[in-house]
């Protein structure tokens, strides 16, 4: 039997990195290739800790933080959990936070019990190695570094790189898409999607008033960029000479044939992203109500792990028509944002779709997210 691949579900990708490597200070190289290092360990330990089965239906949050204290056996002490819901370690409340920010939008938005839909417990572990350049989801928690301070700062301090990070554990037990090539780049694209909602969902914003940035904050004060990608620009996000030029494409006639990043999942996502960001923003309001809805139908309940971006695209065009009515605005908005990627429109379900449950938007139940600390940052 070959090597099993583990992919490495990190918010920095390998390009990033491997761009530091080649033309940071030797201060930066021995960073980077230290958190290379610990990445490649933490993806090799996920065939062991895949698939966890610590559910409890109906159990509410159940969050607990851990502290490495810089070393990187994980999961660590334990800092703060729902029975002892406070801490002055700042990483450790921005985790709990987030990990609650994250299952109130799963839970009152689309009435999903955490990322297995049965109350999984989300484990995070905070202060991970000494300057340790990532975030990640390892198949069984969260992993957070705290940045080197120059180039990245704290990984916590974004909320919607947590909800990033483990909207990965969402497609895991869901559609499991395969973390390689066009599937892979959906499996980034569905977290940023998702991660991008929760960021709105907390600041109450409507797609009119988002950033639409990814991983805003993170970067150090000597970098040249706003964030790690940018939903409504793929491309523009930053352009630096240590961490290089933002590669992601907005459209298929760009698409990055390579090698690199699991056949670049963190760049070609661009495309499924910008579609995204297009369709929400010709629709308006919140971004949850209609197009997330379709979104998270699409992931739940119909793709398979191979999906490529057509696969993925016909769906949403698909789902569109049966939730919100065929030819109607919402299945043309679906249809325009989809550039360069083919589509085939149906004109009624077929028997290769599984039977669909509607969605209604839970509006009346739905209730703001409030973090148990505000940090200035």
């Amino acid at each position: 039997m070959g090597k099993i691949h583990q992919p490495r579900c990190t918010v920095i990708p390998d390009h990033i990195l491997r761009h530091v490597a080649e033309h940071g200070d030797d201060e930066a190289r021995h960073t980077i290739a230290s958190t290379m290092h610990h990445t490649a360990q933490i993806a090799q330990e996920r065939a062991l800790t895949i698939m966890p089965a610590t559910t409890t239906p109906g159990a509410g949050k159940r969050r607990a933080v851990y502290d490495a204290s810089h070393g990187t056996i994980l999961p660590g002490k334990l800092v703060i959990n729902e029975l002892k819901p406070t801490t002055q370690d700042v990483e450790a409340k921005e985790a709990f936070d987030g990990a609650g920010a994250t299952e109130d939008f799963y839970w009152n938005v689309f009435r999903r019990n955490s990322i297995d839909g049965r109350g999984m417990r989300l484990i995070s572990t905070i202060h991970y190695g000494r300057n340790y350049d990532n975030a990640m989801w390892n198949g069984k928690q969260m992993v957070y570094g705290d940045g080197d301070g120059k180039l990245f700062t704290r990984f916590t301090a974004a909320p919607d790189v947590i909800g990033h990070e483990i909207t990965h554990g969402l497609t895991q037990f869901t559609a499991k898409l395969l973390y390689s090539g066009q599937p892979g780049a959906l499996n980034e694209h569905i977290s940023d999607a998702i991660g991008m909602m929760i960021k709105q969902y907390i600041l109450r914003q409507t797609v009119d008033k988002s950033d639409w940035y990814i991983g805003e904050g993170l970067f150090g004060p000597a970098v040249h960029g706003k964030a790690l990608r940018s939903m409504a620009a793929p491309g523009t996000a930053y352009d630096d000479p240590v961490l290089g030029k933002d590669p992601q494409p907005a459209h298929m006639r760009d698409y990055v044939i390579t090698a690199d990043d699991n056949g670049g999942v963190h760049i070609n996502s661009g495309i499924p992203n910008h579609a995204f960001y297009l369709a929400a923003t010709e629709l308006g309001g919140y971004a949850w109500d209609v197009i997330g809805n379709i979104w998270v139908v699409v992931l739940t309940e119909r793709l398979s792990s191979k999906a490529q971006f057509q696969d993925f695209a016909n769906l949403t065009v698909a789902v569109a028509g049966e939730l919100y009515g065929v030819g109607g605005r919402v299945q043309n908005a679906v249809l325009a944002a989809w550039v360069g990627v083919g589509i085939i429109v149906p004109s009624a379900p077929t028997k290769a779709l599984l039977p669909v449950r509607p969605v209604k938007p839970a509006t009346a139940k739905r209730r703001l997210y409030r973090p148990t600390l505000e940090v200035s940052h």
